[in-house]
């Protein structure tokens, strides 16, 4: 199937569960923790249709204080169209309306892609502890991956 026209952005409905864990599957993105927040409140993740199908997707974990930016994936044929960079742009508005002071994301390939969202490398003891305790930091991803933040509403 030769993609088109641009897929429907929207929050993600429980119904959307399986079509994002097989998406994060074939890109070889930790399961870890989603199918928790999908019970908790599957609006955290933003994802774009075509067709029917969830052809890529972002999550916004909410982690107490703070957020985590994860799980940004894109279906293979749908890549090369500017649909990761929508998301990044929606996950960090939803980030902003829900009053996060600042995005995290931990990533093993894409330290070069964040930056032009506005998002810096830091320590991984910079990253706060609401943050640190998600699955994403404590078992889902290396320690090697490179922690990154991104100041929301003016504040760090």
């Amino acid at each position: 199937m030769s993609p088109t026209a641009m897929p429907e952005f929207r929050a993600a409905t429980a119904a959307d569960r399986c079509d994002v864990e097989q998406l994060l599957r074939d890109e070889s993105l930790p399961l870890a923790g989603v199918a928790e927040m999908f019970a908790d409140d599957p609006t955290q993740f933003v994802v774009a249709t075509a067709s029917g199908a969830v052809v890529a997707v972002a999550g916004v974990e909410s982690c107490d204080a703070h957020a985590l930016l994860r799980s940004v994936a894109v279906r293979h044929d749908w890549q090369q169209r500017g649909l990761g960079a929508e998301l990044v742009a929606r996950a960090v508005r939803l980030a902003e309306e829900r009053g996060i002071p600042a995005l995290y994301l931990l990533t093993m390939t894409a330290d070069r892609y964040f930056p032009r969202f506005g998002f810096e490398r830091i320590e991984r003891d910079a990253v706060p502890a609401d943050v640190a305790a998600s699955v994403e930091f404590t078992s889902a991803c290396p320690a090697s991956a490179i922690p990154m933040r991104k100041p929301l509403g003016g504040s760090a």
